[in-house]
């Protein structure tokens, strides 16, 4: 009877052990992010450059336009960056670098 009652506990280990790791395993390879299926109407000669830039990268096109959207979404630029692209794109004149003197430019940085 002993050795039934051990066999038994070892039985009931195992399958708890089993269920265990089925939980564990489910949770990695299911995605934590929901995803939904969207449709948009884009222009012909976008999808065609989008494709090329997704087959450069070795990488769908759905997973590359993904990447660029997340890319936009989720990167905000930081205060210095925005003062940056608004003084570039207000049209005032830039300062000149001087490339004869571009030792002493990086000196003054």
């Amino acid at each position: 009877m002993s050795f039934f009652n051990s066999l038994v506990k070892q039985f009931v280990f195992v399958i708890i052990l089993l269920y265990i790791c089925d939980i564990k395993y489910n949770e990695m390879i299911e995605p934590s992010v929901t995803k939904v299926q969207t449709a948009f109407r884009l222009n012909k000669d976008l999808i065609r450059r989008l494709k090329m830039k997704a087959q450069k990268e070795n990488r769908s096109l759905n997973n590359y336009v993904e990447t660029v959207l997340m890319d936009i979404a989720y990167n905000d630029p930081n205060d210095e960056t925005i003062t940056a692209i608004e003084e570039a794109r207000s049209g005032k004149p830039m300062e000149k670098l001087d490339v004869d003197n571009l030792e002493g430019f990086v000196a003054e940085l």
